[in-house]
């Protein structure tokens, strides 16, 4: 199936309902193409839906459907600090390690796909406290596949992260940012 005719979630309608009232607040659209674009974002029913309702307007962030890819042949592909995630991630590296750390990350979705892709290299994966993550859809041949106390079951409210794609010769750490202790 297209990923285009793939149905939205009332996430995904109240992001597209946020990005219109944002363009409105700017002078883009008038208030009757607020009005209607309002209208048709919060009964539409797939992506394709949603896409047409804002592909006139100025990208300020991934649109959806977009898939950010962070790849390196011989390092380490690393993010941390302020950054902004996509809903979809691929990241990879062939002789290198992949470290992502979302515990500062600004987040607007809550689902995060990532899709890992090593061959010699280790993925590290931090996420925020009380976040979870589902890594049943990741191999790993010669290296281990763990989570540090971090769930894998969906949790109303909570961020989710769904971690899928191979390691040849390396594993999967996920877990919760490290405790930091502050001395005065």
């Amino acid at each position: 199936m297209s990923e285009m005719r793939m149905r939205v979630s009332d996430e995904d309608r109240e992001q597209t309902a946020q990005r219109l009232q944002r363009a409105f607040s700017e002078g883009r659209l008038t208030h009757p193409e607020l009005d209607e674009r309002l209208e048709r974002a919060l009964t539409a029913k797939t992506y394709a839906d949603l896409l047409a309702l804002i592909d006139d307007l100025p990208a300020d962030e991934p649109r959806v459907g977009d898939v950010v890819e962070l790849q390196q042949a011989n390092g380490a592909v690393k993010r941390s600090g302020d950054w902004a995630v996509p809903r979809r991630l691929r990241a990879g590296s062939k002789y290198g390690t992949v470290d992502l750390d979302f515990s500062d990350a600004v987040i607007p979705h809550q689902v995060v796909e990532i899709e890992l892709d090593l061959q010699y290299g280790n993925a590290r994966i931090t996420v925020p406290e009380g976040a979870v993550a589902n890594i049943d859809g990741f191999e790993s041949t010669w290296g281990a596949t763990r989570t540090d106390d971090v769930p894998s079951r969906p949790r109303p409210g909570a961020l989710y992260f769904v971690i899928t794609g191979r390691a040849k010769y390396g594993g999967l750490t996920v877990r919760y940012p490290r405790k930091r202790w502050f001395t005065h």
